[in-house]
């Protein structure tokens, strides 16, 4: 998938054309599901003001306190691009990260995304 951002996609296209042969599929890779990934979390500005923020609300009671407190000083403003919102936001509106990608990624890069996050569940 590419990225949505012109300049992006050229930087990318530069970038892979550099790389030595042996490791342009891995970066190739790196991009698409980075830019799957960049997109879902781009769908979390389509609710409205008002329901976004009724979603940060719900959002900051489900965080731990130290955490709340910090991300209502922050204010709805700085964090309506946060990923943990915009990942809240999506799957309160019924778009789950984990089929939006399935649906938007080969199933190489899906299976590849899927194992990079049992990694890093693992390794915490």
């Amino acid at each position: 998938m590419k990225h949505p951002s012109e300049k992006c996609q050229k930087n990318q296209e530069e970038f892979l054309k550099k790389c030595p042969e042996g490791e342009r599929e891995f970066h190739a890779q790196l991009f698409r599901i980075g830019n799957a990934t960049y997109r879902y979390h781009q769908l979390a500005s389509q609710p409205d003001i008002k329901s976004l923020r009724l979603y940060y609300e719900e959002w900051l009671e489900g965080l731990p306190k130290n955490i709340q407190v910090a991300m209502r000083n922050q204010g709805f403003e700085a964090c309506q691009n946060h990923i943990p919102f915009t990942r809240y936001v999506n799957e309160r509106t019924d778009i789950g990260m984990d089929e939006w990608l399935k649906q938007h990624l080969s199933q190489e890069d899906y299976k590849a995304w899927s194992e990079q996050g049992k990694t890093r569940t693992i390794n915490r």
